[in-house]
């Protein structure tokens, strides 16, 4: 009996389903429903906070720190000596860099002040040669004057004696005499005026060699003062100072290398000059405008560090319109792609001096355009340069003194009284 009975039960039918199945499928229609609600929710605030703020900016990664790469290159060639500042140092503005042999700068300054001497003591020499052409003239107008008076004593002799040669008061033999010393006194009177005159000529010449003016305005010792001057600038050339503060970069300098004029030798690079260049595409341009607030954070000190910037100015081209080798856009398989221009922003000072920069860092920097009211392009000149150095003035003071001493020594006079150096 068993055993008929177990084939029937193994064909029984299943088990009827749980009976809570059928209510699983509003709930999972409600959490999706409500999951699509917050989605919703999530991207109508999106969409409000966009709209809000978020349009207010533009922001882009393809920005990079910028600066000036200021490169010492020689005004003279020479050889190198000496290199006061290694790879990453820092230095001063003013501060010698390199030094170039100055033995030949040093004898032609040597030589430029004996010809200055030389020239002081040639026209001291023609001033007194002047006073004894002038002592002379003084003579031959002396010695013409006394033979005006000889031949007028004699004219009136032989006037006198004519009219008593006929009554035979005077002999003709007398009259002969007083002739023939009339005639030496003119000769004498001609002599004189030509000896006189050749004088004057020479004294006329001489004069137009010194001039009117005193030696130190003589255009022979100007002509040597300037060379003084440039022989001096040579030898003050000699040594290389850095234009600005900066940190060295990029040293190819070695001693004993022969360098010629505008060989690079070093690049000093001011990183408290920095700035920052943001490539925005073309498309992010339309509310840009000078002066608008940008805030930065550069990979290096990450997020924690933000820098305060403004925009100074925005590129008037694209990258690649000034690419060495630009795109070719009239060939038949042209590509759209766009463009990016190159957007320059200043930083602040004082957080630039707290987290100093390295040209070429990478940043992300983020421009705060609401404010529209500014322009897109400068439209006036800048009011001063972009940037200045005086390093390479020279200190014209000493190389004038300098000169007035040698003229003064040479000319036999006191300094104050001859000479007055001046640039010609």
């Amino acid at each position: 009996m068993n055993d008929a009975q177990a084939p029937a039960d193994a064909a029984a039918p299943d088990k009827p389903a749980d009976p809570a199945a059928p209510a699983a499928a509003p709930a999972r229609r409600r959490a999706l429903l409500l999951l699509g609600l917050v989605f919703l929710v999530a991207g109508l605030a999106w969409a409000a906070y966009w709209y809000v703020f978020e349009r207010h900016f533009e922001s882009t990664d393809n920005a990079y720190v910028a600066g000036n790469l200021v490169q010492i290159t020689p005004q003279v060639g020479g050889t190198v000596v000496a290199i006061a500042a290694d790879e990453t140092d820092f230095v001063r503005a003013g501060q010698p860099l390199v030094r170039l042999d100055a033995s030949d700068a040093q004898l032609a300054f040597e030589q430029a002040q004996t010809q200055l001497a030389q020239a002081v003591r040639e026209l001291r020499a023609l001033l007194a040669n002047r006073a004894a052409l002038q002592a002379s003239n003084a003579q031959r107008e002396a010695e013409v004057t006394r033979a005006q008076g000889a031949v007028a004593r004699t004219a009136e002799d032989v006037a006198r004696r004519e009219p008593l040669v006929a009554s035979g008061a005077v002999a003709q033999e007398e009259l002969r005499h007083a002739a023939s010393a009339l005639k030496d006194a003119r000769d004498q009177l001609a002599a004189a005026q030509a000896a006189a005159g050749s004088v004057r000529e020479q004294q006329a010449a001489l004069q137009a060699q010194i001039g009117p003016t005193p030696i130190a305005d003589h255009p022979a010792v100007l002509r040597a003062a300037a060379r003084v001057r440039e022989a001096q600038l040579a030898l003050a050339r000699t040594v290389l100072p850095a234009p600005v503060d900066g940190h060295v970069a990029r040293r190819s300098v070695q001693l004993g290398m022969r360098v010629q004029p505008g060989a690079p030798l070093m690049t000093v690079v001011p990183l408290s000059r920095v700035w920052v260049e943001a490539n925005f595409k073309e498309v992010q341009l339309r509310q840009m405008r000078l002066g608008q607030p940008v805030t930065l954070h550069a990979d290096l000190y990450g997020s924690g560090v933000e820098y305060r910037g403004r925009i100074a100015g925005l590129g008037v081209g694209t990258g690649a319109a000034f690419a060495l080798l630009p795109a070719q856009n009239a060939t038949g398989n042209w590509i759209k792609v766009v463009q990016r221009v190159p957007v320059r922003i200043a930083l602040d000072a004082a957080r630039l001096a707290e987290h100093p920069l390295r040209v070429g860092l990478s940043m992300l920097a983020r421009v705060d355009v609401s404010d529209t009211g500014g322009r897109a392009l400068a439209e006036a000149p800048p009011a001063q340069p972009a940037t200045t150095t005086e390093a390479f003035d020279q200190a014209s003071a000493q190389v004038d003194a300098l000169i007035a001493r040698i003229i003064a020594e040479n000319a036999g006079a006191a300094p104050a009284a001859a000479a007055r150096p001046r640039r010609p």
